[in-house]
């Protein structure tokens, strides 16, 4: 029997409600045959804030786990030997900060040993693509320029002090999420690499001799659709083209160096809520466009589940995704073979189509001046928004064909969503009081002059061109949290507000006539109300994920109104003074993030407090059948989710609500 090759490192992305919680779950995927951490954060850690912080409300705990200080890294590892795992980390903004904590936790676990010998055993991936932030996922911090500096001094710290870490996973996955076409993720991808490696060289900070290492220790995050054809075809393309930069742009000689390492979650975006169980095999191809060629073959693979678009899965729900991986894995014969489209003349042209267009792409955005550039004019973000509108405008024509949403919509009762109550596992009510105890207890409890002392520090650092990692170490041991960290860069890099892409955007398709229809509705109840219809799209909370608020912005556009649309990160009180300002008809609120039961409320309450109780309020997002019903009773004219695919009769949904509202009939 042919030797077979090695699996690859198998995760599932993880964490939630507290850190005992999350500790509690990672053990059981470890018994389950696991091979590696995969940690999701929740928002407030992911942006820098506190679990008592005032734009923490809602959301801790809720798409992750909270990490406000040491002492919860402490428990979210607790008996995990972390110099015998493999640990990536979903976290950007503020990578550096979770790190040092995740470097003392490991040195607490091995006091008999020096502290540079237990770094040197850890290995695993920090995210820390702060450019995908700014044009999809949403929880960037700090301007672009600092973003870099972060990323620079994370990279430039763990070639020197932890040789096997991946300081940096540059993320195309997030880029399919807002809408890229496979050309677009390839260029904007490697975009982003060029303008890190440059910020590392132009830093001084690692030796020409070492900057081979630098390269090999880059790795990617990429996204597998169910076109799986095309995304093996699109691996082996990013394979082709990441060995040419770096051996053309950098002079990187040694091929290992060259070598394109990527780890993979496969397509959240293509789950649907309609009958969820063709979620299974969609997930099994998308799978497959990543493994099946040995030589573009992932390193790392998480899996989503079948239940995503519903809500939080359960232990149950990730345990069959984990399995998906091992059957394939152990069971199948794939590991057996050399490269299976070696020769292939089919996929070599679509291979070389990649690669061209890739090449255009990636030449525009460079003549911008960069990645950094691309994002800061908008560029990139319009060309994605506008990407993602010509899918879903294919999607509700029927040329995209979407089993179970658009076609063969006819389906047996399913055993799966019997009780959909009971088919997602709630988020800890708890949660938020449990970590706001217990940042409040460890302030209580440490030395507030040394905290002081190492802020102190680390402001004084961010002002040079100082390596911030040492500072930011400090910072970790004296028992700063991580809002501290973050509000004390912020006080010296400022925030920022990124592009939202929506001015530029190209309309989806050709006014249809059912489009045509609505745009006489939204115009003759303009005339009967006395002006042109105003749409307010908010998002409240820390919740980044915009794709769906833009598309409804840009298809209200082209509907007819008059669409009021600042962005992320709004808290309540700033969407109803909008509301105010704007004197707007409707207000539409995105939340994805499972956050709507404490936000919405309040949008719902501020508006009566300032007088305009009577604006209805529509709502979309990942939402449970039970909370649409709560949300309903409490005063929401409609509620939107992932079934409701069709942009324009949402907007028709919109005027219903807006004419009941006014009394039109």
């Amino acid at each position: 029997m042919p030797a077979k090759d090695r699996p690859w490192v198998m995760r599932t992305y993880a964490g939630h409600s507290t850190a005992a919680a999350s500790n509690a779950l990672y053990r059981t995927n470890l018994a389950k045959g696991q091979t590696g951490l995969s940690v999701a954060f929740d928002l407030p850690t992911q942006t820098g804030y506190d679990p008592d912080d005032a734009l923490s409300k809602g959301e801790v705990g809720k798409v992750g786990v909270p990490v406000p200080h040491l002492g919860e890294m402490r428990r979210l590892f607790e008996d995990i030997p972390l110099t015998e795992m493999n640990t990536s980390m979903t976290i950007n903004a503020t990578a550096m900060w979770l790190l040092a904590l995740y470097q003392v936790v490991a040195e607490e676990q091995h006091p008999d040993l020096e502290p540079r010998e237990v770094v040197h055993r850890l290995s695993g991936t920090t995210q820390n693509d702060i450019v995908k932030e700014y044009l999809s996922r949403g929880t960037y911090v700090f301007p672009p320029e600092h973003s870099l500096r972060l990323i620079t001094d994370l990279i430039a710290y763990t070639v020197h002090e932890i040789p096997s870490w991946n300081p940096i996973n540059i993320c195309s996955y997030h880029l399919q999420e807002a809408g890229a076409t496979p050309t677009q993720e390839l260029a904007y991808a490697l975009c982003t690499a060029i303008s890190v490696l440059d910020a590392v060289k132009a830093s001084g900070q690692v030796s020409e001799d070492d900057f081979g290492t630098v390269v090999g220790r880059i790795s990617f995050f990429v996204n597998s659709g169910v076109r799986f054809v095309e995304e093996m075809c699109k691996m082996r393309a990013f394979v082709r083209l990441w060995d040419e930069l770096t051996r053309d742009r950098y002079g990187v000689d040694d091929p290992k160096m060259r070598r394109f390492r990527y780890g993979v979650q496969v397509n959240s975006l293509g789950l649907t809520e309609a009958q969820p169980e063709n979620n299974v095999q969609r997930i099994v191809l998308e799978m497959l466009g990543v493994t099946l060629s040995k030589d573009a073959r992932a390193r790392a693979v998480q899996l989503p589940a079948w239940n995503e678009a519903l809500g939080l899965p359960r232990p149950w729900d990730q345990q069959w995704s984990l399995r998906l991986q091992q059957v394939l894995a152990f069971e199948s014969d794939l590991l057996e073979y050399d490269d299976l489209f070696e020769g292939s003349h089919v996929v070599e042209a679509k291979v070389g189509e990649l690669v061209d267009g890739a090449k255009a792409e990636m030449d525009r955005v460079q003549a911008m001046g960069g990645a950094i550039a691309a994002v800061e004019s908008g560029y990139m973000k319009q060309e994605l928004v506008s990407s993602h509108a010509a899918r879903r405008a294919r999607i509700e024509s029927g040329e995209e064909v979407v089993v179970g949403v658009n076609r063969f919509e006819g389906t047996e009762p399913s055993p799966l969503t019997a009780d959909l109550d009971t088919a997602i596992q709630a988020a800890d009510p708890e949660a938020e009081r449990a970590a706001i105890d217990s940042v409040r207890a460890w302030k209580a409890e440490r030395d507030d002059a040394e905290v002081a002392e190492a802020l102190s520090r680390l402001a004084a650092d961010a002002k040079t061109a100082t390596n911030l990692m040492p500072a930011t170490l400090a910072a970790a041991r004296a028992g700063a949290t991580t809002g501290e960290w973050a509000g004390t860069l912020r006080e010296v890099f400022g925030e920022f507000r990124a592009p939202t892409g929506v001015a530029g955007a190209v309309a989806a398709s050709e006014a249809g006539e059912e489009l045509a229809e609505v745009r006489r509705r939204v115009r003759r109840t303009g005339d009967e109300l006395g002006g042109r219809l105003r749409l307010l799209v908010g998002k409240p909370g820390l919740d980044g994920h915009s794709n769906g608020a833009e598309q409804v912005a840009v298809r209200a556009r082209d509907a007819g109104f008059e669409v009021v649309y600042q962005g992320i990160r709004l808290t309540p009180e700033q969407i109803v003074a909008a509301a105010v300002a704007e004197d707007v008809h409707c207000v539409g609120l995105s939340i994805l993030s499972g956050s709507h039961m404490e936000l919405v409320p309040a949008v719902l309450h501020g508006l009566e407090e300032a007088g305009i109780g009577d604006v209805p309020v529509v709502v979309g997002g990942i939402i449970p059948d039970s909370d649409a019903r709560k949300l309903i009773d409490a005063g929401v004219a409609a509620v939107y989710t992932p079934k409701d695919f069709g942009l324009t009769e949402i907007m028709s949904g919109i005027v219903d609500v807006i004419r009941e509202a006014n009394d039109l009939g």
